[in-house]
This record gives C-alpha cells, sequence and structure tokens, in this order.
C-alpha cells in the first residue's frame, strides 16, 4: 500500500498527543516520533500492513494485534491529562459546513461563532464531525480527492490542539437511495432490504466491505450502519428498505454480515436504532414514536439483530428517540431512558463499545427535552457520544455545568471518555490520522468496485407479478412510454432501455401526486406505444400513499396495452393496484438499479429477488397479498 505522503511535521503533531499521554516531554517528541509510530503500528495492527486497505487501519485488524490492557493502559495515560472541557469535548460529534477545512462559511459562524471548520475544532476541541452533503446545507462531501483533503485538515486542527486527541470521521452511507451521503463517483450500493432480497449473505458483505473500503480512503473512519431495525409494519416512514426485512432471523443475520463487511472495509460500525424502530407508523425525526410491544415480543422480534452484531463485535450502538412502555415505563424517548441504554444494552446484552445518540436535533429528541436539558440526560442516560446537538455552546455548557454541580460524577465522564479513547487506539488513528488523496481518487468508484456493485444490484430485482407473459420484453424494435414518478430515475431507465436495446423511448414524469391532467396526458400517450413502463412510489406522495399514482396506473391498464410497473422503493405498492399485469420491486431508484431494471425487463438478467417483507392485502392487512420469500423467475 502506498503510504500517506504526510510531512514530518504533520506526524511530529500527531505523535505529541500520543506522547503525552505515555509520558513523553513535548522537547522529546521528535526524536520519539519514530518511537510512538513504531509502538502504535502495533496497537493498530495495519499501519504498516502492505495489504491493509485504510491508512487508519481496521478494528478486526487492530484487536488481532493488540491486548485490551495495552489499550486501557495508553488510554488511561491520556485521560490523567485531559482537562475538563478537553474530556467534555470527546462527548460530542458536532457538523461543521464548508468543502475543506479553511472554508469560511455562514453555518459555521452561526452554530459556533467561528467562520472554518479548523477554528471550529480548535475551540470545541470534538470527539467526532459527521459529514452531509449539499442537501443539508454542510455540503462537505464533493469528491474523493476533497473529502481526503477535508479529512486530513480536520485531523491536522485536533492533533494540535489542546490533548490532540484524532477524530472519528463518521458519515450515514447505508447504501440505496434513502439515505446516502457520498453520491457518484463513489460506488451506489443497492441498499439494505434490496440485499435481502437476494438472499446472498455474501452480497451483503461484499457491499459493507465496497462502501467501508471507500470511506475509509477518504478519512471517513465511522459509518453510522448498518440498520439493524426489524421493519414489520408497511406504513413505517422512517425506516423501510433501510431495514434488512421483517423476519428477524434474517436481519440478524444480514446485520451480522455487514458488520464483518464494514471492518473488512475499514471503517467502525454502528447498529441502529436501538431498541428497535422497525414497528412505527411515526418518524422521529418529526415526532416522538411508540413501540407497543411487549418485553417478550421484543426478546424475539427487536432485539435479535442488536445481540448478533455484539457477537460480531460491532464497534458502535446508536439509540433511538423513541418510547418503549414495555422497557422504561416514565415513558422518555430510549435515548433519554436509563433503563434501556444502562440497564439493557450495557448491563443485560452486555455491550462494552460506544454507545451514541440519534442525532439530538431530531423531532423525537427535541420537542420535550431542550437544547440544555436533552445532552445532559442523554448522557445520563448511559450515552457515550452526543450527536448533533443543538447550539452547541448551550449543550456544551449545561454537560460543563452538569459535571461541576455533581449531577454527572466526573467518574461517570472519565468513563466515557476512556472508552471513546479506547476505540479510537483501537481503530488505530493514533498517532497519524492521515489519508492520501491521490489513493482516495483510485479507490474511490474502481472499476471493479462498480462492477461488482453491479453484480449485485442485477441479483436484488424481485419479479412479484406476470400475467399472461407481460415479460420479459421482446427484443424486436418498438416503442415504449416511461412515465410515473421521478424525473431522474424515469431518465435513466429510458437511457438504458433506449441507448443498448434499439428501443423509441418517450419519458413523462408524473409526479408523486399525478392529478386529473396528467393522468390523462400519460394514458393518451400510452395508447400511441407498444410498451408502458410505470414507477411507483408510494412513500413520495406522503400521507396520500400513492393513491394517485395507482389511478394512473389504473387508467394506463385500462387502455388494453402492455403495462409494466415497478415500485422503486418499498414493494407494498402493488397494493392499490394488485390486477396490473406485472409488477417488479426494486427497492432503489438509484441509476444502477434503474439499469439492472432494463436488463431484467428484457430478459439480459433472470429475476431472481425474494421478497424480505410480506406484502398485505390493502383492505385487510391481516391477509397477505404476497408472502414473505414471494419472487417469480422467468
Amino acid at each position: 500500500m502506498q503510504q500517506q505522503p504526510t510531512s514530518r511535521r504533520h506526524l511530529i503533531a500527531a505523535a505529541a498527543g500520543t506522547a503525552a499521554g505515555i509520558g513523553i516531554t513535548a522537547s522529546s517528541v521528535p526524536a520519539a516520533a519514530h518511537a510512538v509510530r513504531s509502538a502504535t503500528s502495533a496497537l493498530s495492527g495495519k499501519l504498516s500492513d502492505p495489504s491493509s486497505t485504510s491508512l487508519a487501519g481496521s478494528s478486526t485488524g487492530a484487536s488481532a494485534h493488540v491486548s485490551s490492557s495495552a489499550v486501557r493502559a495508553r488510554a488511561a495515560a491520556l485521560l490523567r491529562r485531559m482537562s475538563l472541557d478537553e474530556k467534555i469535548g470527546q462527548l460530542f460529534v458536532i457538523e461543521i459546513y464548508g468543502q475543506t477545512a479553511d472554508t469560511e462559511h455562514d453555518g459555521n459562524r452561526k452554530l459556533y461563532g467561528v467562520p472554518t471548520p479548523a477554528e471550529v475544532i480548535r475551540k470545541y476541541r470534538p470527539g467526532g464531525v459527521i459529514y452531509f452533503d449539499a442537501r443539508r446545507g454542510a455540503d462537505n462531501v464533493r469528491e474523493p480527492r476533497q473529502i481526503a483533503r477535508l479529512s486530513n485538515g480536520l485531523q491536522r486542527a485536533a492533533v494540535r490542539t489542546g490533548a490532540r486527541v484524532p477524530l472519528l470521521v463518521s458519515i450515514d452511507q447505508e447504501g440505496g437511495s434513502v439515505v446516502y451521503r457520498m453520491l457518484e463517483p463513489a460506488t451506489q450500493l443497492p441498499g439494505n432490504m434490496a440485499l435481502a432480497a437476494t438472499r446472498s449473505t455474501r452480497d451483503a458483505f461484499d457491499s459493507a466491505d465496497i462502501i467501508g473500503t471507500e470511506l475509509a480512503a477518504v478519512g471517513i473512519n465511522q459509518n453510522y450502519a448498518p440498520v439493524a431495525d426489524v421493519n414489520i409494519n408497511p406504513a413505517n416512514p422512517v425506516i423501510g428498505v433501510r431495514s434488512f426485512g421483517s423476519d428477524t432471523q434474517l436481519c440478524s443475520r444480514f446485520v451480522s454480515t455487514a458488520v464483518r463487511g464494514y471492518h473488512r472495509g475499514g471503517v467502525a460500525s454502528a447498529a441502529k436504532h436501538f431498541p428497535g424502530h422497525g414497528d412505527t407508523d411515526v418518524d422521529s425525526h418529526t415526532g416522538l414514536p411508540e413501540i407497543k410491544h411487549t418485553r417478550s415480543e421484543l426478546d424475539r422480534i427487536d432485539l435479535p439483530p442488536f445481540r448478533a452484531a455484539i457477537r460480531r463485535g460491532v464497534d458502535t450502538i446508536m439509540t433511538a428517540h423513541i418510547v418503549v412502555p414495555a422497557l422504561d415505563p416514565s415513558r422518555v424517548p430510549a435515548t433519554m431512558s436509563r433503563p434501556i441504554v444502562t440497564g439493557l444494552l450495557r448491563e443485560q446484552l452486555g455491550f462494552t463499545g460506544l454507545i451514541v445518540t440519534d442525532a439530538l436535533d431530531m423531532g423525537g429528541a427535541t420537542a420535550d427535552f431542550p437544547p440544555d436539558v436533552a445532552p445532559v440526560r442523554s448522557f445520563q442516560a448511559g450515552c457515550d457520544q452526543l450527536v448533533l446537538a443543538p447550539k452547541p455552546e448551550v449543550a456544551f455548557g449545561a454537560v460543563r455545568d452538569a459535571v461541576r454541580s455533581g449531577a454527572i460524577p466526573e467518574e461517570r465522564l472519565d468513563e466515557s471518555v476512556r472508552r471513546i479513547l479506547e476505540h479510537k487506539l483501537r481503530r488505530g488513528l493514533f498517532p497519524s490520522p492521515y489519508v492520501s488523496e491521490r489513493r482516495a481518487a483510485r479507490i474511490v468508484g474502481s472499476r471493479r468496485h462498480r462492477s461488482h456493485a453491479r453484480q449485485i444490484t442485477e441479483r436484488t430485482i424481485t419479479l412479484i407479478r406476470n400475467e399472461n407473459g407481460a415479460l420479459p420484453l421482446p427484443h424486436t424494435p418498438g416503442t415504449v412510454l416511461v412515465t410515473g414518478w421521478g424525473t431522474a430515475p424515469l431518465a435513466a431507465l429510458a437511457r438504458a432501455i433506449g441507448e443498448q436495446r434499439g428501443q423509441r423511448t418517450t419519458t413523462l414524469e408524473t409526479g408523486s401526486r399525478p392529478d386529473a391532467t396528467k393522468v390523462t396526458e400519460a394514458t393518451d400517450a400510452a395508447r400511441t406505444h407498444d410498451v408502458t413502463v410505470v414507477l411507483a412510489n408510494a412513500s413520495a406522495a406522503g400521507k396520500e400513499d400513492g393513491a394517485a399514482q395507482a389511478k394512473l396506473i389504473d387508467s394506463l391498464v385500462a387502455t388494453g396495452r402492455r403495462v409494466i410497473v415497478a415500485g422503486v422503493r418499498l414493494p407494498y405498492d402493488i397494493r392499490r393496484f394488485p390486477d396490473v399485469p406485472a409488477y417488479l420491486a426494486t427497492y432503489n431508484y438509484g441509476t444502477p438499479s434503474m439499469t439492472a431494471l432494463a436488463r431484467v425487463l428484457y430478459g439480459e438478467v433472470i429475476p431472481r429477488g425474494k421478497l424480505p417483507v410480506p406484502i398485505p392485502a390493502l383492505d385487510t392487512p391481516g391477509r397477505p397479498l404476497y408472502p414473505f420469500g414471494h419472487g417469480l423467475h422467468y
């Protein structure tokens, strides 16, 4: 592996933090830099390994080469030299605005009172940062060299500040087309429910490995994935295809495999959202859901994937902003519940890794817990890291005041900080957390990764209904209307159909709630085309839940022309148009899934997917329209 071409001064600056932690004086840092690197290479198990996929190393490699006692000793030495504010800083995972460490941005000024990400790091000395794309406004992740440069700049600021502790650089890169941050050229993977449709744990492992490898290459060392929720509620507005499915054993197997894949790729993993967010019809981003499962149901349905992740050595578990009365009758969100976080997760399940909150700026946390209360209550419940606390100055001050008043014993603070430091040591972040920008550009979106992702994605497409030989479509030249939801997916599918197969395609976007004019326009167009392919996405319609899309599809079918429908997010959409001639589920509306769909439509790829969830009938939810495991083939 090509080593990071960091300068000697960067090595010395990084080594200073470790040196201080193990008793080396500042004046001896230059002479000790090599010794520190050598000692910590043993900790990481990867820094000197030519076959390593990440300069930061892999938790699996690290744990294989380092004794727990050595990690504990180094963490204790670092902890002894930290001030109160430096310890408190380690608890926070914050967002920063801009594409480089020195980018001035009003978002930083508004949140933190300083203009650049580097100044934010120097001011607050946080334990971690989390990257977002431009949709949220942070605009951290554009292309591989830029991301690697940002990561290096932030790490440089961290190891030159205060206790000189490297950062956990985190992201939500779950795969799929719902929760993702890195766009192309990063390799786009199909997502959890799509992977479960393949029934191939090898595909799940390879997907996580590819994602982890690309994240590690750009200096991201913590991925908040995989989702461990069991999605047994078709009306779930926040989990859905982010889950591996509705079957607890299937989810447990795939969660465990994904953890192993992320570790192989070189990033820490995080199972979320504890104790299980799969059976709700409220989005915790905007409200506070309640899980009404009994304790025995929780043990049978929700907890097994987390147990599997723990057995596999998951680094982190993220809490959910959900009320679970069976676990805590006080009805506080799980994130703020000591019986759930400490009593269940720490003591009963025996989890010894990091516990992080879901974002504390979400509605499920802010409704009853203001910015000066939420971080303190979360920490008192047993969480180690506080993610995206609103009003950082207020949150930081509230935790400091709680420690000084004794509401948070300093021993409790030290316990979490020690756990965070041990995690960073095991991840190989000391002494050099830097990555190569050149290598990042070579690894991210590599030809091998994209080829592998294409093969995986083709195995996810699930054929649910196929009446009277509607599929596969003939290869003889014809006209194809591509209509329904989603400008970009429609264009991608039309391109895939037309460019390689000689079909003349027309694209007509009708939106998530097509009105009568759009329905008439699409129906008239269908009458002049040999085939109509419709993309359905009821989730995009909100509370209307795809009723207008169903009217469009019924009108198209009534033309008597050949109509094919693909549900491009949740597979449940067919409940509203059960008599459509052919229906497929893609679980994803990204370009790779649309390309795979085109190949399946024309029989170039045999559909092999199997439903990871049952599809209930719309009028009688207790009756399955299509059972779990259903999937047709040509």
